[in-house]
């Protein structure tokens, strides 16, 4: 088995090559690159290994780029230091993932798991390396890239249009008609946007959706209240003239988003 290590760090690949040495002597590593460039270079001057270790994150940036440099004909076994990675994705499109520092017995599963994949495709199918990575990379590159989360909002006010800083709403409501925000010194805005599209823009940390109609603030939670039904009720500021009542489905997660 013949395997390129896309690794920037000089003791990670001494690990790599001593741990794939123990537990598979087929293995052959037949190039070590350390960087998108230096591994888009190789692959267009080399022939295909069978298997591709590659960190995520290079020292010129994630390793997602390679695939748009050049055709990756490999499969690719990704290894990571953050567990936090699109796992999902990676259950579901690679042949595996490996969390750093990498472990002897995680190696030889990913190993094993590459060959049975290998064996069950004959010389005219679609390689193990083609397996379904484009949806992969598509879907790490949008987890991964940090997001831009909405900054301001451009509202009506009398006969005038008014930009809104995020740091002055305290949250989000709707009638059942229109959607609203309240500002901290207790103005009231409509807001052209749904509350599903506002999920999409507002930055989790600072805001939570406690229910279909209501988004909060966490400075905006005054008191809160244990309400029938194993759900909370909760007091905000400024006040509002509606009850803002936590589900009964949201309150765990509710809980640890106030705890963080």
């Amino acid at each position: 088995m013949k395997i390129l290590i896309v690794e920037d760090e000089e003791l990670a690949v001494k690990k790599i090559r001593k741990t794939l040495e123990s537990v598979d002597d087929t293995a052959k590593v037949v190039g070590v690159t350390d960087s998108i460039e230096s591994t888009v270079n190789w692959l267009e001057e080399n022939e295909a290994p069978d298997l591709i270790l590659m960190d995520i994150e290079l020292s010129d940036g994630q390793s997602f780029e390679i695939f748009t440099r050049t055709e990756v004909k490999s499969a690719v076994v990704f290894t990571t230091s953050y567990d936090e990675y699109a796992l999902k994705a990676f259950k579901v499109n690679s042949i595996d993932y490996l969390l750093k520092p990498i472990q002897k017995e995680d190696l030889e599963s990913a190993l094993n798991k590459y060959k049975k994949v290998k064996n069950l495709y004959s010389a005219d199918a679609p390689t193990a390396g083609e397996i379904n990575m484009d949806a992969l990379v598509k879907e790490l590159r949008s987890k991964l890239q940090p997001k831009e989360f909405r900054k301001r909002f451009l509202v009506k006010h009398a006969q005038k249009l008014v930009s809104i800083e995020i740091e002055e709403i305290a949250y989000f409501f709707s009638d059942g008609r229109l959607n609203f925000f309240k500002t901290y010194d207790n103005k009231k805005f409509v807001v052209d946007y749904t509350m599903d599209e506002l999920e999409e823009m507002l930055d989790p940390e600072r805001y939570f959706r406690i229910s279909r109609s209501f988004y909060i603030s966490v400075d905006s939670v005054d008191q809160i209240h244990e309400y029938f039904g194993n759900r909370l009720l909760l007091t905000l500021k400024p006040v509002v003239d509606k009850e803002a009542i936590i589900s009964r489905e949201k309150v765990t997660d509710f809980k640890k988003w106030m705890g963080k």
